[in-house]
């Protein structure tokens, strides 16, 4: 059957208020001036989607929406980029967060749980017609997601998913990592990476899991056999490190839909996280497929 789409982003729309801190940790205060607060539409699925847009690679994203001034921003920011988005009522709200950004460019994010209630769901039906449509499905961890994973394996489309910055042992993100073909996670909490990567492997479907550890590089374990690749340096300071994780998500799958060698992948991924963390935090400018195949040539 001819997929008319390659990959089908699942959840993480939301809206970000960004505010420039001194320093991380911040000290207790009363209160601190700071730079102007930004407010912009973008969280981690809409990240992940228009870095997968911006390599070239047809993209739908499907998600609950609040009907609030957040909501409009989402909209917007996928309508002005030409990124189809199917939505559907989120009776909370918009989901937000509130992230802080030191001078290092480093991210504390503040994220409001509030916003999705255990009844809410993506509606079944969209969700298999959709899914039936893609190559491929990547998964964001937001509620509902979860209910959807049975949909999407029965659609025929490989699934991948993101579980960020898990301890290895939160069984929220368990359902998550067992119906993926290829997970990523953060290293951030994991007291042995290479021990929660290969319970993955062994609980669930992945065949490919991937740990970022942000300057150090990243890890890959593929068919028993674990390898480092790593870190790119930027072509420019950083500034933000908010989204490198959705963009080296998207380098990554860009390889890995066109059926390259995964240390290909996975240098893909670093130097399109090494691009976002050159981003300004309150700004959306996603790595291209040309700047991207450049930059490996530069590294080759």
């Amino acid at each position: 059957m001819e997929r008319q789409t390659d990959v089908l982003v699942l959840g993480g729309a939301g809206v970000d208020s960004i505010v420039q801190v001194p320093e991380l940790p911040l000290p207790y205060a009363d209160s601190y001036p700071v730079p102007r607060i930004e407010t912009r539409a973008g969280q981690t699925g809409d990240f992940v989607a228009l870095g997968l847009q911006a390599l070239g690679l047809r993209t739908h994203h499907l998600d609950l929406l609040g009907d609030d001034p957040e909501g409009r921003l989402v909209r917007r920011l996928h309508q002005d980029r030409g990124l189809p988005l199917t939505t559907f009522p989120l009776p909370g709200g918009t989901r937000r967060a509130v992230n802080l950004v030191g001078p290092d460019g480093r991210r504390l994010s503040l994220y409001d749980a509030s916003r999705t209630a255990p009844a809410d769901r993506l509606p079944a039906e969209a969700v298999r017609a959709l899914a039936a449509a893609s190559r491929h499905v990547h998964v964001s961890i937001t509620q509902p997601c979860a209910d959807a994973l049975p949909d999407l394996r029965a659609s025929g489309a490989t699934i991948s998913t993101d579980l960020h910055d898990w301890d290895g042992s939160e069984p929220y993100h368990q359902p998550f990592a067992e119906a993926a073909d290829l997970v990523f996670v953060s290293a951030a909490k994991l007291a042995d990476p290479e021990r929660t990567m290969r319970r993955i492997t062994e609980l669930g479907r992945a065949a490919v899991v991937v740990a970022t550890a942000g300057a150090q590089g990243s890890y890959l374990l593929a068919e028993g056999e674990l390898t480092h690749t790593p870190a790119v340096a930027p072509p420019v300071p950083v500034v933000d490190s908010n989204g490198a994780g959705d963009a080296f998500a998207a380098g990554f799958l860009f390889g890995w839909l066109a059926g390259e060698p995964l240390a290909r992948c996975a240098r893909y991924g670093a130097i399109a996280g090494a691009h976002a963390c050159t981003v300004p935090a309150t700004g959306v400018d996603p790595l291209t497929r040309a700047e991207l195949l450049a930059r490996a040539a530069q590294l080759d």
